[in-house]
């Protein structure tokens, strides 16, 4: 069993960053690969990035791409997704997830093992 538990979340205006934190605990952390999703009132969970679970491989969504940098750190069983250039329609609650699976499986929520419960963020215009 893996337990995920994000933060980081919050309010800030457009333009501005912000960086989640995903920390696991349980089972060996640095065999999954880490994604993070968000998921929009009135919308469905949508992936947003990936990384292995040796950092050598990311994906990303379109709309996030050159703003959004994820990142892990296995010593400290963390994964980090920091934020940059925020736009209101970035406005969501941030899930984290843990699969046993390659960024492209992650991507299209193929496999995923555990999920946290999610911080909110919220850009306002």
């Amino acid at each position: 069993q893996v337990q995920l538990v994000e933060s980081g979340g919050g309010l800030v205006q457009a333009g501005g960053s912000l960086r989640l934190s995903c920390a696991a605990s349980g089972r060996t952390f640095s065999f999954y690969t880490m994604g993070w999703f968000r998921q929009a009132p009135g919308k469905e969970r949508e992936f947003v990035a990936a990384i292995t679970w040796s950092g050598g491989s990311t994906k990303y969504a379109d709309s996030v791409k050159g703003r959004f940098t994820i990142s892990r750190d296995n010593a400290k069983n963390t994964v980090y997704l920091q934020m940059n250039s925020l736009k209101p329609e970035d406005t969501a609650v941030y899930y984290c997830a843990a699969a046993k699976t390659t960024t492209q499986g992650m991507s299209v929520m193929s496999g995923i093992d555990y999920w946290g419960k999610g911080t909110l963020v919220t850009v306002s215009s």
